[in-house]
């Protein structure tokens, strides 16, 4: 019974032997896999910045169509929005007024200023 346990001395030599190699076959060098296409430091750090470079363009080209949306939709909203649209008028009105009073402010200045020298 005690044999059937623990083994001859044949045998523990055996698992002995076995778990050497195990141990050692750890160590062994394996073969290593190649990639198919060596890429350089350089190679990989040049794809990266062009990578970056597109997503940047791309990000900054999306950012320019929104914004170039939301201008032409407020736009849209102040062209539609009749209250806006009276103010607009007036401000015109009142900027066609200033300059008329300007001119003729001037052309009085210059009468006055002809009578006095000549």
């Amino acid at each position: 019974m005690r044999d059937s346990k623990i083994g001859g001395f044949n045998e523990r030599l055996q698992a002995q032997a076995e778990a050497r190699k195990a141990l050692l076959e750890k160590f062994k060098p394996r073969p290593t896999v190649k990639p198919e296409e060596f890429e350089t430091r350089e190679q990989r750090k040049a794809r990266e910045l062009a990578e970056v470079r597109a997503r940047r363009a791309a990000e900054k080209e999306a950012a320019r169509i929104k914004a170039e949306q939301e201008e032409a939709a407020r736009q849209e909203r102040l062209a539609n929005d009749e209250q806006y649209q009276l103010e607009l008028k007036r401000q015109e009105r009142k900027d066609r007024k200033a300059r008329e009073k300007a001119e003729a402010k001037a052309k009085k200045d210059a009468k006055a200023a002809m009578r006095r020298t000549g």
